[in-house]
């Protein structure tokens, strides 16, 4: 169809980064497809069906103006420590952890939230502080504050995995923000001597064999080593074009645990093999080189620390996920983007594509001479 009957506001959306998300979303569905039986329900048809839903939603964030932004960081921040106190009070309790609030028509996990939240509030955060003074204290102490409160309301659910992506975003913007580096080597320092002693006091009992079997799997592979070495089971099994659309025996067979959500990769490397495995890869490669294409081409400082604090919160979701189903990270309960079953999952990954999108539209409208 000419570009001239397409409406503008149809045509101005990076579709060279949301078709390719698009064919992830649905090869995931084709995958959650086969682990269902051969059934739409109870994931495949809900998985597709959210992300048309959060794509609207992304779609609505990407035309939200740059001030709003700033002027909701710290509404939205507090909220969303609202809803982690409220999870602690009220929360719903599963698998031992209680991080879900119910809603009726929904079941939210604020942690989620919180991952692109404490990007914004802290692209917020230095955005306003002036230059000269990210390398004191009035940098630092702010930040640690901001970060340590949702960080140990997460950490109390218990949710570590999601605690460490909190972190993980918001050092990655501190760093991005300019603050010395030899605070954030003082800080690798002090974590390699505070580690043993939290491995000991601080850690669950799971979460302490969570760690011993992911150095050493085979130890139990009955018991506690069991899931990831079903994954990697699954995943060795699969060769270089898999067993076939369907015939994953893993999976079918009940012996890959959570195959719909955080070992979805393995259920879908035993089918579709190494190739599947490269297809999965190079769209992530493809939204990561789009994502840090805007930051680096992000208009202001507060855009910048934005799209590049979302980016790199997505690409956490995925390199643990990858790495955990492969054995080589403990396995810590975070899903794939855009593949694993999960509406919180989904709601938060969209939510950071939203974002980028904004900044994005942001830069064409200031090279524009409109903003």
């Amino acid at each position: 169809m000419p570009r001239a009957y397409v409406p503008a506001a149809i045509a101005r959306q990076p579709w060279r980064v949301l078709l390719p998300l698009a064919m992830l979303v649905v090869f995931g569905g084709f995958v959650l497809y086969s682990a269902a039986g051969g059934h739409l329900q109870p994931w495949a048809l809900t998985h597709v069906l959210r992300f048309c839903v959060f794509l609207a939603l992304a779609m609505l964030i990407a035309r939200v103006p740059q001030d709003w932004f700033k002027r909701a960081a710290l509404p939205i921040y507090a909220g969303l420590c609202v809803l982690l106190v409220l999870v602690e009070l009220i929360g719903g309790i599963g698998g031992g952890s209680q991080r879900w609030l119910n809603l009726g028509f929904m079941t939210l996990q604020p942690s989620e939230l919180m991952k692109p939240g404490i990007v914004l509030v802290l692209a917020w955060f230095y955005s306003v502080l002036p230059v000269g003074e990210t390398r004191g204290w009035r940098a630092v102490a702010p930040a640690v504050v901001l970060l340590g409160i949702p960080a140990g309301l997460v950490m109390l659910q218990p949710d570590l995995g999601t605690g460490l992506a909190i972190s993980f975003g918001a050092v990655v913007t501190m760093f991005l923000a300019g603050l010395p580096l030899r605070l954030f080597l003082g800080g690798v320092g002090a974590g390699l001597i505070v580690a043993p002693l939290a491995f000991f006091t601080l850690l669950h009992d799971y979460q302490r064999k969570r760690v011993l079997v992911f150095m050493d799997p085979e130890n139990d592979p009955l018991g506690s080593g069991y899931h990831i070495t079903q994954s990697k089971i699954a995943i060795g099994s699969g060769g270089l074009f898999g067993k076939g659309f369907g015939h994953g025996s893993q999976s079918h067979l009940d012996y890959l645990p959570e195959a719909q959500t955080d070992f979805v990769f393995a259920t879908m490397a035993e089918e579709w093999g190494m190739m599947g495995g490269l297809f999965v890869l190079a769209i992530f490669a493809v939204v990561l080189r789009w994502g840090l294409k805007v930051a680096m081409n992000a208009p202001d400082r507060f855009s910048r620390l934005l799209a590049a604090g979302m980016t790199t919160t997505i690409f956490f979701y995925a390199c643990i996920n990858l790495m955990m189903v492969m054995g080589l990270a403990p396995v810590v309960g975070i899903p794939l983007p855009f593949m694993s079953h999960g509406g919180s999952s989904m709601m938060t990954n969209m939510i950071c594509i939203g974002t980028i999108m904004a900044v994005d539209r942001w830069s064409r409208r200031s090279g524009s001479g409109l903003a």
